[in-house]
Parts: structure tokens; sequence; C-alpha cells
């Protein structure tokens, strides 16, 4: 028996490190993963921090360019008034004159024209047509009233246009989804019906900009890395996620992911989605500000895919407008704004008995029906997934119009 003993020791031996190595391996692992965790999380608030920061600052410069220009408009102003003062007396003296030649019977004088309508802030447009969205799309309504009150045809033509903008029939779904709230974020989504098509809904509410996030697939920036929404949306606990712009099908198109510059490169002008740190939503050609310089500015995300369906809460795509060859009723994918802070995910079936899908014009007047002053066109097609509350509740199509999700390389999500 004690040789037994003595020959079954090196096998307890080994046994006691095996098991030693293995729970110290688990250990270190769950502890590493967690610190990792942490220093994601630190590094992702430290540079959403210098966004805020750099956007406030660019929100600064702007306020005091704009009251520069305001009081060289007075200064302007005032100089006119001076030269009208002026002109009035010369004018008075001409009129005297030419009362005078009349009165000796030599003829009169056409006397002077003042024009002293010269447009002031916001009468003769701003220094830049762009602006950042953040709720105020009804600020041309002033000035359509206006022209309305003078023009009858233009009244006609503005009616005609706003009719044509609403051509979609919109009924909502019995189906409901639990609204989800904390203290940061509150997300209601809804079901339509728009045209014969499933439309899934999200209107998001959060307290900072900083909870509207994105990830890659496999947490890896690559051309060829790729996995279905709602796996990289439960690798990131999100609440509510929905596909992005399939950055890695592209060669070229700016890709800013939380803060970060991972592409810089453009093909030509094209327009861009730029979410910023303050919650604001603006569209940006490429031709106007390269990648370093919006990220400089407090741009937070921009997406490269298009085109934007919404600017200044007017439909900006035509009847007959389309991505590249896509077919002209498709799946969707869209992310829009209300207000600072107040976004629309939206996210459309299609190419089902069910669902037909819907054009890029359907999908732009659905947005602007919803409120959104700003909204842009995301990857779609076989892409278009909703995730929320730990599940897909569309029917995202593959080739072959099967009820399948198809990998992508990013997605854009609340968590």
């Amino acid at each position: 028996m004690k040789n037994n003993k003595k020959k079954n020791l090196p096998g307890y031996i080994s046994f006691i490190l095996i098991v030693s190595f293995t729970t110290y391996v688990l250990l270190n692992t769950f502890v590493l993963a967690d610190a990792y965790q942490t220093d994601i999380e630190s590094a992702s608030s430290t540079i959403f921090e210098e966004a805020l920061a750099n956007t406030q600052s660019s929100n600064s410069e702007a306020s005091t360019s704009e009251t520069t220009e305001d009081e060289n408009t007075t200064s302007t102003d005032e100089a006119d008034s001076e030269d009208i003062d002026d002109t009035t007396a010369n004018s008075e003296t001409e009129n005297e004159d030419t009362d005078s030649e009349s009165s000796s019977g030599h003829g009169s004088h056409s006397g002077h024209s003042m024009n002293s309508g010269k447009s002031g802030p916001g009468n003769g447009g701003s220094g830049s047509d762009k602006h950042r969205s953040s709720g105020s799309g009804n600020s041309t309504e002033s000035s359509d009233s206006t022209e309305s009150s003078n023009t009858t045809d233009s009244s006609d033509s503005d009616s005609e246009s706003s009719s044509s903008t609403g051509d979609i029939t919109v009924s909502v779904s019995d189906e409901t989804y639990e609204t989800y709230s904390d203290d940061n974020i509150t997300i209601t989504v809804t079901e339509y019906t728009v045209n014969n098509t499933q439309v899934y809904v999200a209107d998001v509410t959060v307290s900072s900009a900083e909870y509207l996030k994105t990830a890659f697939a496999n947490d890896t920036y690559g051309k060829n890395v790729t996995a279905t929404t709602s796996e990289t949306a439960a690798a990131n606990n999100a609440i509510l996620a929905i596909n992005g712009d399939y950055y890695g099908a592209q060669e070229t198109g700016y890709v800013i992911r939380n803060g970060v510059v991972y592409r810089d490169t453009t093909s030509s002008d094209e327009d861009i989605l730029c979410i910023y740190a303050d919650g604001t939503m603006e569209i940006v050609n490429t031709s106007e500000k390269t990648a370093d310089e919006l990220v400089a500015e407090g741009v937070w995300q921009a997406f490269s895919f298009g085109p934007a369906l919404v600017e200044d809460g007017t439909v900006s795509v035509s009847v007959s407008e389309e991505v590249g060859k896509a077919m002209t009723s498709n799946p969707r994918t869209a992310i829009g704004i209300i207000d600072s802070n107040h976004y629309l995910f939206v996210v459309s079936d299609g190419r089902t008995d069910e669902s037909e899908g819907l054009t890029l014009y359907e999908l732009a007047s659905f947005m602007e029906s919803l409120g959104a002053t700003t909204a842009y066109n995301l990857d779609g097609g076989g892409s278009s997934t909703m995730y929320y509350n730990g599940t897909v509740i569309n029917n995202p199509t593959t080739t072959g119009n099967s009820i399948k999700e198809r990998e992508v390389s990013d997605i854009v999500y609340i968590g």
C-alpha cells in the first residue's frame, strides 16, 4: 500500500499543479478582460470629451464670426444711412434746382431713385448654406410665408410640392414593443406599414451623443472583417442597433468612428453624414473638409454611403434617384435627427410578399413625415437589420430572399 501511495504521489502533484495553473489563467483572463474593457471605456470617454470641447470651440468661433459679421453689417448700415442722408440732402437741392428750371421753362428733371434695400442678416442669405441640424427645420417658413403673401403662383407651386412629398400611405401596426428608459437613454420602437412595406422606427433620446456609438465586426477595422448586426450588437451590450454603412465594401470614403479617423480618402465630391459630439447632425461634402478637420471640429461619427434624404426639413432626393444599380424598391436603413440628441433609427423590410420595400424617395418622405430635419441613407438590401433588446425585430432578406441576416462590417448602436 505504501508503494502504491508513493507511485500515485506524482500524479496528485501533477493534478494539483494543473488545477492551480488553470485557475490562475482563468482568473487572469477575466481580470485582464475587465481591465481592457475599462481602458476602452476610459479612452472612449476621453476622446468624447475632447470631441465635445472641439465642437464647443468650433461653435464659439462660428458665433464670434457671426457677431463680427453683424457688427460689420451694422457699421455698413450706419454708413449707408449717412450716405442716404447725404443723398437726400443732394436730392432736395436738385429738386429745388429742378423746380427753378421748370419755372424758367427749361423742362423737367427725372430725379434720383434711391435703393435702400440692402440685404442684412437673414434677408440675403447667410455666409454658409449648410448648417447643423438640431430641430430647426422650419427656419424657411417665414420666408415662404412672405413669398406666398406676395406671389400667388409661388404659393400654388409650394402647395403642389408639399403634396407630392407626402405621397405615401402610412399606418401604424398593432405590434408593440416595450419602451426602454434609464437616466440617459429613452427608446420607443414603433412598427409602421408604408406603401405595403413594414418599417421599424426607433425614436431615441439620449442625454449625450456619447451614447450614440459605432462598433466594428469582431472589434476590428478591416476590409474583410464581417459579422451579423446582432452578433456585433450583443458583443457590445447594445440596447438598440442597426447596420452601418458597410465601409469594408468600399475602397474610399471617410470613416470616423467614436471620434477616431480610420480612413481619410475620398474618390470624389460626396456627401457624408457627420454627427457631432454636441448631439447635432450635418451633411458635409468631402470637398469642403478633410477627415482630420472634421474631427478637429468635434465630429463624433461620420458615415459615407448616402445619399442625404432630408436636409433642412425638406426631402433632398428626387423621385427617380437611386443608389448605384440597386432595384427601385428595397429594404432600407436610415438615420435621422429631430433635435439635438433626439434621433430616428429607421429600417424597412423588402423583397418579400409581405413587404415590397421602399424607394429612396419614399424613405425620405417618410423620414420627413416623422419630423426629421436631417436624414441619411445607410447600407440597405440584405444588410438592413434592426436589433432591439436582444432580438432582431425586422426580417432581413439575403440573396434568394431568404430571411437571414447578412454579415456586415459595422453597426450604429445605442448603449
